[in-house]
């Protein structure tokens, strides 16, 4: 595909229109496109005139040229704002590719141009600013194209978020840690994670290197003067350590921080077949209140064929013990749009979860991931067409909505089909506060362990910046003091 800008460079904004019309495509840019044959070229210019910029795009398509204007109005506040002013241009060269676009393949795409991981973010924005229901519909409907029903859904998702928000208090943050095994590795996952069985030897090392990030980090906290408000155990598989393995790291997390002011402990527990009632006793015992038990699908074939090695049975019997521990909140993951699933299998998964009654069930959108065995072995797999998955999360919301649970967070991801997105539904007040915060950037995360990411928000600046953790198991055992010294950027960030 031959790709010929003239007026910007906005490579990025271009090539995510082309991945929503023309997915897979390999782009080559160029200064001139004329007299090019049986190739897909595409001419997109940008110019400035007066109060005005204007967008012009032209596509040569299967014998067709398609083309399509964008003119808007660029006010003195905008202009003054360099930021503002990019954004703006962005997205004017956006919608003139998007109208020329669909005049060729009338495709159904529900968010439209909108392509950012956290549109619900866009949406608090607008009302903090005061603007109404209707006010945001129409932005989001002629600056964004995005669908009626979408724009419901993230409005919905922000309101309930606002009110989680509103909670916190300025001193609040959240704790992640990182445990980065994993049974197996799933086919469509692309986190760092290690099979257990090849990094066996690597676990105690590991967990002592992470005792020693979580005694640094608790130092920072108490000289920054913050409180814990959400702590998140993640990975990998938390649950795929020893009971005496999770106990040790639990008591450390409890013993190192004033666990007084934590309103939410979450440990995902994400693969069934990990789960035991010893190590669940554990958990329950050291203050954990909130436990994420993830099937992904209830369906055994499917199970099998993304590299899972437990079964329905399993799920509901880990589900069980949970309860029978004393687990009042448990969230639940599941996919739509897993290779080889119908419809009708989709909806087995939503009702099998569902008879077990979770307070919280989190629905991912399929996304094929660059460092996934999926995306490297594609042509192996049927994946889901976009108009079956967006069967899929319509009738989700639906299903949802009949049995009691509202939408309270969503992000979206690259590459996810259908250009859609994840939802997290549950029972009221049971509502994932790290989730929501993690989403919305409106509070501090700190983050241990291999891969972690440390988030530092400064609402005071209106500024996010991060820290990186080493991503290989190895690197982060031998360089611990090099991640503990990074995180003291944090006292010059905040002062």
């Amino acid at each position: 595909m031959k790709i010929c800008l003239e007026g910007h460079d906005y490579k990025y904004a271009i090539e995510q229109m082309i991945q929503l019309f023309y997915q897979g495509e390999k782009v080559v840019y160029t200064e001139d496109i004329d007299n090019l044959n049986d190739e897909i070229c595409i001419k997109s210019i940008l110019e400035e005139e007066g109060n005005q910029i204007a967008a012009y795009t032209e596509i040569h398509d299967s014998g067709k040229v398609i083309s399509a204007n964008e003119v808007q109005e660029v006010t003195e506040n905008v202009r003054a704002d360099d930021r503002e002013f990019v954004k703006l241009c962005k997205n004017t060269v956006k919608l003139s590719f998007f109208n020329a676009a669909q005049k060729i393949h009338h495709m159904d795409i529900p968010w439209g141009i909108l392509t950012g991981i956290r549109p619900t973010k866009i949406v608090q924005e607008y009302i903090e600013e005061g603007k109404s229901k209707g006010e945001i519909r129409e932005i989001f409907s002629k600056q964004y194209k995005v669908s009626n029903s979408k724009i419901d859904l993230a409005v919905e998702v922000a309101q309930n978020e606002l009110k989680i928000l509103k909670q916190s208090k300025e001193k609040n943050i959240g704790l992640y840690v990182g445990i980065p095994f994993c049974p197996t590795r799933c086919l469509y996952c692309s986190f760092v994670s290690n099979s257990v069985h090849r990094a066996k030897k690597f676990i105690e090392p590991y967990l002592k290197a992470l005792e020693k990030e979580i005694k640094a980090s608790e130092q920072i906290i108490k000289d920054m003067n913050w409180s814990i408000e959400s702590i998140y155990i993640g990975g990998g598989t938390p649950t795929v350590l020893m009971p005496d393995q999770l106990n040790n790291l639990l008591e450390c997390i409890c013993s190192s921080f004033n666990m007084e002011d934590v309103r939410e402990f979450t440990v995902e527990a994400g693969r069934p077949d990990t789960i035991s009632m010893e190590k669940l006793e554990v958990i329950k015992r050291n203050m954990v209140s909130r436990l994420s038990i993830n099937p992904q699908t209830m369906n055994l074939d499917t199970l099998k064929l993304i590299g899972r090695l437990h079964t329905p049975e399993e799920t509901i019997k880990a589900f069980a013990m949970a309860r029978d521990v004393g687990f009042t909140n448990i969230n639940m993951d599941i996919i739509a749009g897993l290779p080889d699933e119908t419809l009708d299998m989709y909806k087995h998964t939503l009702t099998e979860v569902q008879n077990l009654n979770p307070e919280n069930i989190t629905v991912h959108t399929m996304s094929i991931k660059k460092a996934s065995r999926l995306n490297e072995n594609l042509d192996q797999y049927t994946m889901s067409k976009s108009s079956v998955v967006q069967q899929m999360l319509s009738y989700t919301e639906d299903y949802m909505k009949q049995n009691n649970k509202t939408p309270y967070y969503m992000y979206r991801q690259k590459n996810i089909l259908g250009n859609l997105e994840n939802v997290g539904y549950c029972k009221p007040g049971y509502e994932g506060i790290y989730n929501i915060q993690m989403m919305e950037e409106k509070q501090t995360i700190i983050a241990v362990g291999c891969g972690a990411v440390t988030k530092m928000v400064d609402r005071a600046n209106n500024r996010i910046d991060r820290i990186f953790n080493m991503k290989e198991v190895e690197d982060y055992i031998n360089r611990i003091d090099e991640m503990i010294e990074r995180k003291k950027v944090i006292y010059d960030y905040f002062s």
